[in-house]
């Protein structure tokens, strides 16, 4: 074997070593548990809202006065606003449709916060409205809860 080659297997054995052990640091785990719990109230939300059930979606959201709902022009302060807002623009399930979250990047800014940002898009009998969202998550006594929610459609 040439020298280059052993080179290149002991640079490779190197870094895959490297990698293993930063995957089992508890930092590693610790970031992966939390980005899996967002995914799951993620998912959760999903799920509550293609059952129609807004109060359950809404269980996503932390119930404070500071949660903001942004979309358009309009800002909407704390969750029972943002829940009242939901209710009256998806009183039926027509209006609500079946929800579909996608592109979702995870980002851990901290040991408790954290940005998301994906696609979403409602299929409809007579549309199919879309677009973009980006989330700022606080874990709280609760767990993972979003804080702030700046939705855009097209």
């Amino acid at each position: 074997m040439k020298f280059s080659s052993l080179v290149s297997f002991f640079i490779i054995g190197l870094l895959a070593s490297t990698a293993a052990a930063q995957v089992n640091t508890p930092q590693y785990k610790a970031k992966e548990k939390a980005l899996a719990d967002i995914h799951a109230v993620i998912d959760k939300q999903c799920d509550a809202w293609n059952k129609g059930d807004i109060e359950g979606y809404m269980d996503g959201y932390d119930r404070t006065e500071d949660t903001t709902f942004i979309s358009g022009d309009t800002v909407v302060r704390g969750w029972n606003t943002v829940l009242e807002r939901y209710k009256k623009g998806f009183d039926t399930p027509e209006k609500m449709g079946q929800l579909t979250f996608s592109d979702l990047e995870m980002t851990l800014l901290s040991k408790d916060t954290a940005v998301v940002i994906g696609s979403w898009s409602l299929k409809r009998a007579n549309d199919q409205p879309h677009g973009k969202f980006s989330l700022i998550f606080k874990k709280t006594k609760a767990g993972w809860r979003i804080i702030l929610d700046h939705t855009s459609s097209v």
